[in-house]
């Protein structure tokens, strides 16, 4: 069975509730502290084994590309001025990992997205991490205790959290026969429910591990009502068949589609910050 070597990172949508931020530049690029969310994502990437990813962007995607590219007039100023410290930031996500972009032409689906990234597979199997969920666990990264179990397993990895019944609408709900440890035997999943349909609280958040049997999947799959190809329904077909496990990932979750959960990223990763963590830690207290 082929280790689990290379990343897909879909970042091809407009971004739309932060406009007009995100007019001109793209979500992915929205800044954690000083660094962008985008190299959040990819360091838990690099930091679980990973050595390939592919970006499929969108239209903006020049300031993406910028960003793990190497920039001669800014590497020659920060070296003239003995700025060595900013020199090592900026040159760090050059050297992160072998990485590629790819274009999603038309904003058709989330299955769409991964279906361009199929020449990238090469016949191995891949994670999945959207852009629009930020993760952090100080200790094994969440995209690989998702390797732990696709290693251990062969089998699909969707990474899962119960949530709210009322929030289950909002992502997808994880029907499962058994359970063992923190590790669940998925039977069903479904996009979006409607509320009186929610039979399960467990949810996937932007987390998976998938083999390349998904790309025949996804060739087959129907458009949802709207247009697009869901990538949850290229998963369900799969748990049906019992090729599907799910974890509850240990960690914490930071939904960057939401303004609030962008403040919540950059509160929590500020409080973690060495540097500006106490004083930030009491400035809140005096708003509190």
């Amino acid at each position: 069975m082929f280790k689990v070597k290379k990343a897909v990172i879909p970042v091809a949508g407009f971004g739309t509730r932060f406009m007009p931020y995100t007019k001109a530049v793209p979500k992915a690029m929205l800044p954690i502290l000083n660094i962008p969310a985008i190299q959040v994502i990819t360091e838990e990437v690099v930091k679980s084994g990973i050595e390939e990813i592919l970006f499929v962007v969108g239209y903006k995607s020049d300031v993406i590309k910028a960003h793990f590219s190497a920039s001669e007039i800014l590497d020659t100023e920060l070296l003239a001025k003995n700025k060595t410290e900013f020199y090592s930031m900026v040159k760090y996500p050059e050297t992160m990992a072998k990485v590629s972009f790819a274009t999603q032409e038309e904003l058709n689906g989330t299955a769409k997205a991964i279906e361009i990234a199929k020449d990238f597979a090469n016949g191995e199997p891949f994670a999945v991490l959207f852009g629009d969920d930020v993760m952090y666990n100080e200790n094994r990264p969440v995209i690989g205790q998702l390797i732990d179990v696709f290693n251990n397993t062969g089998k699909t990895v969707i990474g899962c959290k119960h949530v709210k019944k009322e929030d289950v609408t909002k992502y997808a709900s994880v029907e499962y026969s058994s359970v063992s440890g923190n590790v669940y035997d998925v039977t069903k999943i479904t996009e979006k429910p409607k509320l009186e349909d929610v039979k399960s609280t467990l949810s996937p958040l932007g987390r998976y591990v998938v083999p390349y049997e998904i790309f025949d999947v996804i060739a087959n799959l129907t458009p949802s009502h709207n247009g697009e190809y869901q990538f949850t329904d290229a998963l369900d077909v799969l748990s049906r068949k019992g090729g599907v496990k799910a974890i509850e990932f240990e960690g914490v979750r930071y939904d960057m589609g939401s303004r609030l959960g962008y403040l919540k990223a950059n509160i929590e990763f500020g409080l973690r910050d060495e540097e500006l963590g106490a004083e930030l830690k009491d400035y809140l207290k005096t708003l509190i």
